[in-house]
């Protein structure tokens, strides 16, 4: 049995890890809870399941079996070869299993950064039913196609096409001891107190894993490279959605928020200001309780 998980849970917490078998893949995963209604977490670039350590224990007191997986590429997860494994039809495809492997009758999806990308594609293809969709700081993809057309964003989007050279965004990112990983937290943080060096080194480490950069950027170069992100139909969401974003995003502008009510009717929106683009981790007292109030409410 494997041991090598990225992080160690805190002894209270109730968080257990395992590592799961599905769709040809094997992923580091992290969970608490029980029952049949399942909360999937997906973490964004360059994270983990850790990011979600705030939150899991809270959506289990509520009643719900919380996973957060290690995407493929990530931690302890495996890390394919080549760009064209991780595409976004593929990655979709883990969460699909993952469902699957749950056994849960009831599935919500709550996700940040890359997996509210991974997320939004999910909910607009319907691979599997979902009862209600978070999504942290990531835009509908109809917007972001909005907003890359202007200045506003394009600006702040350069990290994207920087990842399409080969090695030189590994080198980048990972020299130094992962600098480049522990700075992408630290520098665009408000509040600096939530990334300490502990929370800093467990991000560094897992980047630092043989294979774990390249998979990493290999998540952009296939965004780029292949249809996937452009084949989505009218884009709608009709699942329950939940929008939560910490309005000092240095990576996307808060035009990101407008307009998504055209793709998405059962929409809502909180803004957290002052709080940067790692919204969960940094502001997770505010976001459990927007969470929670949000899950009191009736799923129409």
């Amino acid at each position: 049995m494997r041991t090598d998980f990225s992080w160690t849970p805190d002894a209270d917490s109730g968080i257990m890890q395992r590592f799961i078998s599905v769709n040809g893949v094997e992923l580091e995963l992290a969970e608490c809870g029980a029952g049949d209604r399942l909360a999937l977490c997906l973490h964004g670039f360059p994270e983990l399941n850790y990011s979600w350590r705030f939150q899991m224990p809270m959506l289990a007191e509520r009643g719900w079996k919380v996973w957060a997986p290690n995407l493929r590429g990530y931690g302890g997860s495996e890390k394919p070869e080549g760009i064209k494994a991780y595409r976004l039809d593929t990655l979709i495809e883990d969460v699909a299993a993952l469902i699957d492997a749950s056994g849960a009758k009831e599935v919500m999806l709550i996700a940040h950064d890359w997996g509210a990308i991974i997320a939004w594609h999910f909910a607009i293809k319907r691979l599997r039913p979902l009862t209600r969709l978070v999504i942290m700081n990531v835009p509908h993809p109809k917007v972001a196609e909005r907003e890359i057309r202007h200045w506003r964003q394009f600006k702040k989007s350069w990290y994207i096409f920087f990842f399409q050279l080969p090695w030189l965004p590994e080198r980048m990112m990972g020299g130094n001891g992962a600098r480049g990983i522990k700075g992408a937290f630290y520098n665009m943080a408000v509040d600096k107190s939530r990334f300490g060096r502990d929370v800093l080194q467990t991000y560094a480490n897992a980047a630092l894993r043989p294979g774990s950069m390249t998979a990493m950027i290999n998540f952009y170069r296939a965004l780029l490279r292949t249809p996937d992100m452009r084949n989505i139909g009218d884009a709608r969401v009709e699942t329950p959605t939940l929008m939560i974003w910490g309005e000092e995003d240095a990576a996307l502008n808060i035009h990101c928020t407008e307009g998504t009510e055209q793709w998405v009717p059962h929409f809502t929106l909180h803004r957290l200001p002052k709080v940067s683009h790692w919204v969960q981790q940094e502001a997770p007292e505010k976001v459990n309780a927007l969470l929670g109030e949000w899950l009191d409410l009736p799923n129409k």
